[in-house]
């Protein structure tokens, strides 16, 4: 049974940063699609970033430029550096793995809180 376990998630000041960590169990990690999602206050769940099994990369065009993404499968996890954080960026950050074959699977981790806020 796949979990996926999300941390890293804090109060930080605009301007500043913050690594979120996604530690993943019970699949194979090396062949999932990873990423990123969040939800902030009155907001629907969104994209922020997603990594394939190949390491190919795509982002939100709101964090382009201050977000990355990345995996360790040796370590089973992905992360996501947030850099040049704003006040907008302040969400509940859910990290979520997926098939890239069908039939198509997917599963989501509780989700991290990030308050960016002076």
């Amino acid at each position: 049974q796949v979990q996926l376990v999300e941390s890293g998630g804090g109060w930080v000041q605009p301007g500043g940063s913050l690594r979120l960590s996604c530690a993943a169990s019970g699949g194979i990690f090396s062949i999932h699609a990873m990423g990123w999602y969040r939800q902030g206050p009155g907001n629907q769940r969104e994209l922020v970033a997603d990594i394939s099994s190949a390491g190919s990369t795509n982002y939100a065009d709101s964090v382009k430029g201050r977000f990355t993404i990345s995996r360790d499968n040796a370590k089973n996890t992905v992360y996501l550096q947030m850099n040049s954080l704003k006040f907008e960026d302040t969400a509940v950050y859910y990290c979520n793995g997926r098939t890239e074959v069908i039939p198509y699977l997917e599963v989501w981790g509780q989700g991290t809180l990030v308050t960016v806020s002076s």
